[in-house]
């Protein structure tokens, strides 16, 4: 779309499945009336959804659009780490060619917003932060990133990363630090959180920490989370991702962890990896808990599996959860988009005035059916503008 142009009309769509109506976009927003001339889309009775938010993805461990990779047999956290800096190692693509590839195919699929995870270690250095903050100034007309400091291979047993998390916060470069399974893969239960909170802390950075443990190591875990937050007034920008230990619980004690995750301003993530391991997401965002959804890794040295398309994950979130009742799959699909841009901090693009104009066009009868189907995006809409058709990205501001 030319740049002369303050308003679009995308005409013919149906925000949300609902009844057809003319949309219009002023200054990358919604709005109630064109302002100036306006640039027609015809959209042909499509159904608009707002973008997606991707809360948990690791673009730079992928091999999206390179040769296929035969992985080894692995044993646990430690041995899928090395895999990890040996992958590194043998492919020659740069980072940011391969992470750009998957974040641009992100943007073609209904992605606005995502959180990315950019492995920190004495084996790579910062070289993964620095290749997702080159992708993220390419791609800043389409797609809002945070990078996450992330200790894949552990804080305490690999010397050497805590000066790297230190100094990826102290720069700039990072949005939020990370850590994992302090109780059990680090084998530091508290101190490996006081150094992750302190760095966050000294400047002004979020945490999100992976916390894969389950039983008294995963509680004991959270609760330290819990504790270190309020302590350090760090409510709404501390989030734990996979969380298996939340599941375990139910009932009472369910709702109880969920009030104290909530008081705090604690905030989780599922990639929904099965119906075991996946967040019990309609108890936790009924007692206030912000929940997003994510990608994980996408084709990397951990698994050959994974797209980047949220609303595939919406769809696999509704598998897990057991969805049925229409109600249920629409929930999911906006828990990747309304409640992953609550945890992000970012507005909902909502469809109500002043909102973002940022939505995907696809054909359907509703959103349930398109949550079951997931069809082809017809197009991606970024701030007013197309910024995707047909599954692919287009120059910037193009129609």
């Amino acid at each position: 779309m030319s740049l002369q142009y303050r308003t679009t009309v995308y005409r013919d769509v149906r925000p949300m499945g609902g009844a057809p109506v003319d949309l219009v976009v002023v200054d990358g927003r919604i709005a109630q009336t064109p302002l100036g001339e306006a640039h027609v889309v015809d959209c042909g009775g499509r159904i608009a959804l707002p973008t997606l938010v991707d809360a948990h993805i690791h673009p730079d461990k992928t091999t999206w659009g390179e040769p296929w990779v035969t992985r080894r047999p692995a044993q646990g956290i430690a041995d899928l780490a090395r895999q990890d800096a040996d992958l590194f190692r043998a492919l020659d693509t740069p980072v940011e060619e391969r992470a750009g590839r998957l974040m641009a195919h992100a943007v073609a699929q209904g992605t606005r917003a995502m959180r990315a995870h950019a492995d920190v270690a004495p084996d790579f250095g910062l070289a993964g932060v620095a290749a997702l903050g080159e992708v993220r100034a390419r791609l800043a007309h389409a797609l809002d990133v945070q990078i996450v400091a992330f200790p894949q291979h552990g804080v305490r047993r690999a010397p050497g990363t805590e000066a790297l998390l230190d100094e990826a916060a102290r720069t700039g470069a990072v949005d939020l630090v990370g850590g994992i399974d302090p109780g059990t893969f680090d084998d530091d239960p508290q101190g490996q959180l006081d150094l992750v909170f302190g760095i966050a802390d000294l400047h002004g950075v979020g945490v999100d920490i992976h916390l894969h443990d389950r039983g008294e190591p995963g509680l004991t875990a959270i609760r330290g989370i819990i504790e270190r937050t309020r302590a350090l007034d760090m409510g709404g920008r501390v989030t734990v991702s996979h969380a298996f230990r939340v599941p375990e619980d139910t009932g009472e004690a369910l709702r109880r962890l969920a009030d104290d995750l909530a008081d705090a301003g604690v905030g989780l993530t599922t990639v929904a990896p099965s119906p075991r391991s996946v967040l019990p997401t309609d108890v936790l965002l009924e007692r206030g808990v912000r929940v997003g959804l994510g990608s994980d890794g996408v084709r990397d040295s951990w698994s050959p599996f994974g797209n980047a398309d949220m609303l595939h994950r919406a769809h696999l979130l509704a598998r897990c959860r057991g969805a049925r009742l229409d109600e249920d799959l629409s929930a999911a699909y906006l828990t990747a988009a309304h409640d992953g841009a609550d945890l992000l901090g970012l507005p909902r693009a909502d469809f109500t005035r002043g909102a973002p104009a940022d939505f995907l066009l696809v054909e359907g009868e509703c959103l349930p059916q398109i949550v079951v189907d997931v069809p082809d995006r017809w197009a991606v809409v970024r701030a007013g503008h197309v910024v995707a058709r047909g599954g692919a990205m287009v120059e910037a501001h193009g129609a």
